[in-house]
């Protein structure tokens, strides 16, 4: 396994990957990375999550110990994801409290375009959601989370990844979903991003966001990440930390 180049950093934040690397996550970023896992690679990507949000009705804090993505690759640009975390939702107005296991989803990433010598990688990404959530945290019914995710490889040192994207959730219209992240590499294993993303809720109303975030690979399967976030235009901040892990299919001879 040749070592990772400095450019590693910055390709992970922002989905585009070199083909030496062996790790590229789709956190601590909103944006879905536009890479798969190798075929019969496992990926484990765990983090913690503390938020609060506000609006005229409700102001929640949200902890989410842990939340955590299994991403399998079934065969080259196919892989199979499982999203499973543990939530706790606090009223800041009652201090009612409710814990539990969240909806789980389901879904594939499907990568379309890849190709060496070109600076840009394509991929789609669905998620299904079961409504096996605890109660007080589950949606009741099935939905559905959709992106298209592109990147491209800027300079040596930059590059940038955007998703758009659909998400129902069993009741409205859905809300339409964009990204941005710009990666910069500091060193060869330290690198930042910054993010503006938001969501255009039941087509309706606009909920604009912005977070920020550095990464740091330990080893060239290990990453580590910290995050924070808040709203542009509504009220909602986060803190996150996160470790993830590429445990490789083992070669044989």
């Amino acid at each position: 396994m040749k070592k990772v180049n400095y450019l590693a950093l910055v390709l992970c934040l922002t989905g585009y990957s070199v083909f030496s690397q062996t790790i590229v996550t789709d956190r601590p970023d909103q944006t879905e990375s536009s890479s798969t896992v190798n075929k019969g690679s496992l990926q484990i990507e765990t983090g913690i999550l503390l938020g609060f949000s506000e609006d005229d009705f409700n102001s929640e804090r949200q902890l989410l110990a842990p939340t955590t993505l299994f991403r399998y690759g079934i065969v080259e640009g196919l892989e199979l994801r499982v999203l499973s975390q543990f939530e706790s939702l606090k009223d800041q107005n009652t201090s009612q409290k409710v814990s539990g296991i969240s909806d789980l989803e389901i879904g594939t990433k499907i990568q379309f375009l890849k190709k060496e010598g070109i600076n840009t990688e394509i991929a789609f990404l669905s998620h299904l959601i079961l409504p096996t959530g605890s109660k007080g945290l589950t949606n009741d019914s099935f939905g559905t989370i959709n992106k298209l995710s592109i990147s491209h490889v800027l300079s040596d040192a930059m590059s940038i990844g955007y998703n758009v994207g659909y998400d129902y959730f069993g009741t409205g219209k859905g809300n339409l979903t964009y990204s941005v992240a710009l990666g910069v590499s500091i060193t060869d294993r330290f690198g930042l991003y910054i993010e503006p993303y938001g969501n255009l809720v039941e087509f309706d109303t606009h909920e604009a966001s912005f977070d920020a975030g550095i990464v740091y690979l330990v080893k060239d399967n290990v990453q580590l990440d910290f995050s924070f976030g808040t709203g542009i235009n509504h009220t909602m901040n986060y803190l996150s930390v996160g470790c993830s892990i590429n445990i490789a299919k083992a070669k044989t001879n």
